[in-house]
């Protein structure tokens, strides 16, 4: 099982939106709804681009991160929100004995705060936005997850909430589940989508692997 974490495990991507808000306004502007809805999946370096572009300023990408992460480390500190559904799966997924990864575009300092909630006894693996060269949408984060799971990523069910995730996801080879967060996933094809994680189960997460050998 391989788990994206903002907005997919926890309710992070409102935390988020509040410190990208707080770093438009240092900045002298605010941010559109439509940046915004484009960052959500991106990589740090794209959403900084994003946000910088959608205000019309030429600010230091590098001094843009510094203040947001700041202020977003403290409120994963704080302690974040579940998704619906999402910690009963996930102790229904490792009761079951199933290997699982963390597969984040958020930088590794941040989700070594996140884990604070999620528990990283939960994870058997950890691949965050920093460590490798390409994020999603690339299909790298997830190939890296399956190998370091010794897994074939055909055989391996990804949950993920955003475009960017799911197209790194399919790229890879790996059954996507799609569960709505921030950003509409209709239109997409290729992903199983349901309402809530609450309507997931072990066994409902076999059959779509089953379905998919067959």
């Amino acid at each position: 099982m391989l788990f994206d974490m903002d907005g997919t495990l926890v309710d992070s991507e409102k935390v988020w939106s509040v410190g990208l808000d707080q770093l438009a306004a240092h900045l002298g502007g605010r941010l559109s709804d439509t940046a915004r809805h484009a960052m959500v999946g991106t990589s740090m370096g794209q959403s900084m681009r994003i946000l910088h572009d959608d205000l019309g300023v030429d600010a230091d990408e590098a001094e843009s991160v510094r203040y947001l992460e700041e202020r977003v480390s403290v409120m994963f500190a704080d302690g974040l929100i579940w998704r619906p559904g999402a910690p009963e799966l996930l102790a229904a997924v490792r009761s079951a004995g199933i290997p699982t990864a963390l597969v984040t575009a958020t930088r590794r300092h941040l989700v070594e705060v996140a884990l604070i909630t999620l528990g990283p006894h939960n994870f058997d693996a950890v691949v965050a936005g920093d460590d490798l060269d390409e994020t999603k949408p690339h299909p790298a984060p997830y190939r890296t997850a399956a190998e370091l799971l010794r897994a074939d990523p055909a055989r391996c069910v990804a949950v993920e909430d955003s475009p960017n995730g799911i197209a790194s996801a399919l790229a890879a080879g790996c059954v996507v589940v799609g569960v709505p967060c921030e950003v509409g996933l209709g239109h997409l094809s290729g992903v199983h989508l349901v309402d809530s994680l609450a309507d997931l189960s072990v066994g409902s997460l076999r059959d779509l692997v089953a379905a998919r050998a067959a």
